[in-house]
């Protein structure tokens, strides 16, 4: 397998060489989702940009590593910024999680019940742009109708504007979503359906979770060097 079409990273190997046994174990588990051919190369590496770049993570050498690794297999910058700017949708997650928390000490006003003209025509906006509504939306349109529409136009612009593929932006929100930085459940069933809908295989699904499992990786490419360089200054300053 050539190293250009895979999780391994040489800087990772080298600071495994002197563990032969776990070096095994590493390329064995981090060129898994290669083996089936079930996503395209491109793909993989636009998933890694997005699992490396995301603000529950944000390793900035892996981010390097895989933009890099896109670029040479022909991604243009405007599809990895695009994958960028996906990515920092994950912020709204604060409200689709708090929201619901906080309702919980507040009794919904009678008013509030059904929604303004623009309220709805918003509601009807965002489910024919998105496919799905969560309750969550409901007390966010009626508390504050006018961020809602900003927060529509940021969640939907990816979608609208077609730089990527909506089957790769649903690969995309699953992967961050199902990060062990995140485990967003409610996201991942959501978008599992979405990719479903835009004809994702059990196949890709799964490559999708098999590469997010190794954002584990970057311990070692973030730690070993660092443990290598404090192991020579040890070393010498006991001379």
């Amino acid at each position: 397998m050539n190293p250009n079409y895979s999780y391994w990273n040489e800087k990772i190997a080298h600071y495994l060489a002197d563990d032969p046994e776990f070096l095994k174990i590493y390329k064995s588990f981090s060129e898994a989702p290669w083996r089936n051919g079930h996503l395209d190369d491109v793909t993989r590496e636009l998933i890694n940009i997005a699992l490396s770049a995301s603000p529950t993570h944000l390793n900035m050498t892996a981010a390097q590593h895989h933009i890099r690794k896109a670029l040479l297999l022909g991604a243009t910058k405007e599809e990895i910024a695009e994958v960028l700017k996906v990515v920092s949708i994950l912020g709204v997650h604060t409200c689709a999680v708090g929201i619901p928390l906080m309702m919980k000490h507040y009794t919904k006003s009678e008013e509030k019940s059904g929604y303004t003209e623009e309220q709805q025509a918003l509601k009807d906006k965002f489910i024919a742009t998105m496919g799905y509504w969560n309750d969550f939306r409901d007390d966010l349109i009626h508390m504050d109708t006018e961020y809602f529409d900003a927060y529509y136009e940021f969640l939907t612009i990816p979608t609208r504007r077609g730089i990527l593929q909506p089957k790769l932006i649903e690969f995309i929100y699953i992967a961050i979503d199902s990060s062990t930085t995140h485990l967003f459940e409610k996201g991942i069933e959501v978008h599992l359906k979405n990719a479903i809908k835009y004809g994702a295989t059990q196949g890709e699904l799964l490559e999708v979770f098999q590469l997010t499992s190794s954002i584990g990786f970057h311990t070692l490419l973030e730690t070993l060097p660092i443990l290598e360089e404090e192991v020579k200054e040890s070393a010498l300053s006991k001379k």
